[in-house]
């Protein structure tokens, strides 16, 4: 699974409640974590101005019980045999996840199905949930570019040109995220002054959709 990080007000180090993280999961074909990645967003509202710092950023590789020999998926995701036996148990991945994140907005292209995942294995796993709110990039996308004709990350990183290193690598994939956040981000700020204006621009839209 991969996500953009959580966001950080500018001059604090610790993530705080203008702030968030952007991320990205993998998942292997029997639906459990392989890997995760994210980077910290620093936003100065004083300013208006969102920034990635590459110097906060997480990834992790959680060990597999069953691994995959599947020449698709390992090609697709490039995490061979040997990785999968070397990463992390999934119980210490995740509560350095949660360590990383703390208590920042969580980002997501399609941030539905990432939540969904995070948190089935947070209760399987440490029987908990994160409380952090969720905020789906691609309804931020939407919503200021209402006409563009665009669901799919790779249509938002052809529409705005962005490349991408290395494609359904969770870094990479996480880091084009936060590239097509930073684009909009001029049309955001516009409508938002506070990062619950963003949580509350990307939930209308959600609801918008669902109408």
């Amino acid at each position: 699974m991969d996500w953009a990080g959580h966001a950080q007000d500018a001059h604090h180090r610790r993530p705080l409640g203008d702030a968030g993280r952007r991320d990205q999961w993998t998942q292997s074909p029997r639906g459990s974590l392989v890997g995760d990645s994210g980077y910290s967003l620093r936003v100065d509202w004083s300013r208006q101005h969102i920034c990635i710092d590459p110097g906060d950023s997480f990834e992790v590789l959680v060990q597999q019980r069953e691994v995959t020999h599947s020449k698709e998926n390992i090609l697709l995701h490039g995490i061979g045999v040997q990785r999968q036996q070397e990463g992390l148990a999934p119980q210490i991945a995740l509560e350095a996840f949660e360590a990383y994140a703390g208590a920042a907005p969580l980002l997501a292209f399609h941030a539905a199905f990432d939540r969904a995942m995070i948190e089935r294995h947070m209760r399987q796993h440490l029987d908990r949930i994160m409380p952090n709110p969720w905020v789906d990039v691609e309804h931020l996308c939407a919503v200021t570019h209402e006409k563009v004709r665009a669901r799919a990350l790779d249509e938002w990183i052809d529409y705005f040109g962005i490349t991408c290193a290395v494609r359904h690598q969770a870094a990479a994939d996480t880091l084009a995220e936060c590239e097509v956040l930073l684009r909009i981000w001029p049309r955001l700020v516009m409508q938002c002054k506070s990062w619950k204006d963003i949580e509350r621009l990307a939930n209308m839209q959600r609801w918008i959709r669902r109408a």
